[in-house]
């Protein structure tokens, strides 16, 4: 029952509303409904007060729709009482007869008054505000859904969180954009406002004086009052919906309610607020002006400044204190220098300024670098070793920098305060230009407090901790191979044995040492290609190693054990677009290739060798154009060499052997051809 009551509650008022318009309703009823209207317009204004961002109110513009109906509901029903029986309830007779002194000048002025502040001011900017904020809102979608996805491969969030996260994305857009349609309800009530009054006047002077034989004034006196009357009882609540229309679409995601919001924002310069107590008390000894009122505003201002001064103080001293309390630094044993001297396999050290990135909250960075090691070892395979974070001096100010085995691998800036805003439309907005430091986009540092400015001009915002997560993932990624210790493969493959013990008791350490394992890993993590099957790698390499423990053998015959897997992360649908290498110049790698202590090399003058990659950087850019990805495919014998040979070159461009782009049963749809030289005249 409890359940089905709110169910029906909209659906029997919505009836009901329409009943109003066909149906008469006495006076004591009106009354009630007019009194309900005017407490509903107050609950809807209070409630958006309250809300800490839209989202939070999202079936306001459906009802912000029903609320303009009742009204005009209402006032038909009062229309058929003033102009049918020239009374309409004790309410409407209270507004024409006592809040506007039973003057129907004063009661037209006020009313003028209501529509205009409404019309003019409330309504046109609101409107504008939710076009422009739906505008953008929509605009912004592909890059905030863009950053969810970022993110989400970085290991930052889940699948759920990532699901919540668009589908937040997705009710914003649909919310900004309802209300960019719903402000012209607030829009058209106003009109319709005005032209009732008028309506409603010349229908009541006409009816008074034609049907009841009243004077011109005597009709205009009776039924001007109910009329204003009318219009005052529908348009203040009218008023408060605008207010409510505006309140909504001007909120921005916030911690708090708008009143705590606004007196914490209001206090934090007890400077202004003390210059403005001083200004009102010497405004008061201007000659005319009312000295009490001055003297007691200003006196409340000093005083509420004097108390914002002494909890400065109070959370100053506490600051100290907690300083203070910090252990002491540790003395130089033997201990602290061995740790001290110690290398550690990967660190992030951070400028002194940016030490409040590690907080301790469960979004800070350490957090978040934890989730990231739990992505890694799911996706790629491998443990990634704690990440060791500290302050550097050395560094300069918003600076950080990451380490591998002591030496520098990828350095940034977060500077503190700020987010980092992606887009095209920047210019406007305060801060430092910069270069993602992943991805190379364009972008720039703006303060935290401009985050929703510059959400609204498009663009992406990320926050510095998710940017440092990001280039720490990318640089992990790049640096797999080097990350991958001894040990590691121990203990890797002490866990496989559990599971499938015979894959790793006839491999390890009959046929290979944990060392060559380690290097064949190695080879396959630095093709990013992920060794969570160990067990199946394992049995491949068992096959290989009867016949040779060449290095560069036992990768391909790891790759080839992993089969469809290899090939299935390039795939798009059931498609898979390849780039070949020409028959005769392919013939001619062949015949060149040639081993060494570095793996097979392929025999080429510098001019061809020269060649053979611009086409290769020309047919990548024209797939690259078209928003799509490729794989270069070659024989089998080349894969190792034309990998060493483009990698430099073509940075994370994947090379598969024939028989690997083949394994996954998948469609090949070719989409470039490298040759070794082009036709005369081509660019």
């Amino acid at each position: 029952m409890k359940k089905t009551l709110p169910k029906l509650a909209v659906p029997v008022g919505v009836v009901a509303i329409v009943l109003l318009l066909v149906v008469p309703v006495p006076a004591p009823m009106l009354d009630v409904l007019i009194i309900v209207n005017i407490l509903l317009a107050l609950v809807i204004l209070l409630t958006t007060l309250f809300v800490k961002k839209p989202l939070d109110f999202s079936v306001f513009p459906s009802l912000l729709l029903v609320a303009t109906l009742f009204r005009l509901g209402l006032n038909v029903a009062s229309t058929r009482l003033v102009l049918g029986e020239g009374y309409a309830g004790d309410v409407i007779a209270a507004f024409g007869h006592v809040a506007v002194s039973g003057s129907i000048i004063i009661g037209a002025v006020i009313f003028c008054i209501l529509v205009i502040i409404q019309f003019v001011v409330v309504t046109k900017g609101a409107e504008r505000v939710a076009e422009v904020g739906a505008r953008f809102t929509l605009d912004a979608m592909p890059g905030k859904q863009m950053a969810i996805d970022a993110d989400l491969n970085a290991g930052l969030i889940t699948d759920e969180v990532a699901k919540q996260r668009r589908a937040d994305v997705s009710a914003e857009a649909d919310f900004y954009g309802a209300m960019d349609g719903a402000s012209k309800f607030v829009k058209g009530d106003a009109i319709a406002g005005i032209l009732i009054i008028v309506i409603n006047l010349v229908g009541g002077v006409a009816i008074g004086a034609i049907q009841n034989g009243m004077e011109i004034g005597e009709a205009l006196g009776h039924y001007g009052l109910l009329t204003i009357g009318d219009g005052l009882v529908t348009q203040i609540p009218a008023l408060l919906m605008a207010v409510s229309t505006g309140m909504i679409v001007t909120r921005s995601g916030a911690d708090s309610d708008m009143g705590s919001q606004a007196a914490t924002q209001l206090g934090q310069s007890r400077i202004a607020i003390g210059i403005a107590g001083v200004a009102a008390i010497g405004m008061g000894f201007i000659p005319g002006m009312p000295i009490i009122p001055f003297l007691v505003i200003g006196a409340t201002l000093l005083i509420i400044a004097q108390r914002l001064g002494a909890k400065a103080k109070a959370e100053e001293a506490q600051a100290e204190l907690e300083a203070l309390a910090q252990p002491a630094a540790p003395t130089d044993t033997t201990e602290d220098l061995l740790e001290q001297m110690r290398v550690h396999a990967l660190e992030i050290l951070l400028a002194p300024d940016l030490v409040d990135m590690v907080s301790g909250a469960s979004d800070d960075l350490l957090g978040r670098v934890k989730a990231l090691r739990r992505k890694i070892a799911v996706d790629m395979g491998i443990v990634v070793p704690p990440v060791r974070t500290r302050d550097s001096v050395d560094l300069p100010p918003s600076t950080y920098s990451i380490r591998i085995a002591g030496v520098e691998a990828g350095r940034g800036q977060a500077p503190a305060r700020s987010v980092l805003a992606l887009g095209d439309h920047l210019d406007g907005l305060p801060g430092t230009v910069t270069i993602e430091p992943v991805f190379g986009l364009a972008g720039k540092w703006v303060p935290a407090e401009m985050r929703h400015s510059a959400e609204m001009t498009g663009a992406t915002v990320i926050d510095r901790v998710s940017v440092l997560v990001t280039h720490l993932s990318s640089v992990i990624a790049d640096n797999a191979a080097r990350l991958l210790s001894r040990e590691d493969v121990r203990v890797l493959t002490e866990g496989v044995k559990q599971v499938n013990p015979s894959a790793i008791d006839d491999l390890v350490p009959g046929m290979l040492s944990l060392a060559e394992l380690q290097r064949v890993l190695q080879g396959l993590l630095s093709e990013r290609i992920p060794i969570n099957d160990l067990g199946r790698i394992c049995e491949g390499l068992t096959l290989r190693a009867k016949v040779s423990t060449d290095p560069e053998g036992l990768v391909e015959a790891a790759r080839a054990a992993l089969g469809p897997a290899l090939t299935a992360r390039y795939l798009d649908g059931t498609v898979l677009r390849v780039i070949m290498i020409d028959p005769g110049l392919e013939q001619s790698m062949l015949e060149g290739l040639r081993p060494s202590d570095q793996g097979t090399q392929i025999l080429l003058d510098g001019h061809r060798v020269e060649q053979v990659l611009g086409s290769l950087r020309d047919a990548v850019a024209t797939v690259e154009a078209q928003g799509l990805s490729a794989v270069l495919v070659c024989a089998p014998a080349l894969r190792p060499a034309i990998h060493r040979l483009v990698s430099a070159q073509q940075n994370g461009l994947p090379v598969l052997s024939y028989q690997e782009a083949t394994a996954a049963g998948s469609t090949i749809e070719t989409v470039g051809v490298v040759r070794a030289a082009e036709p005369i005249g081509a660019i």
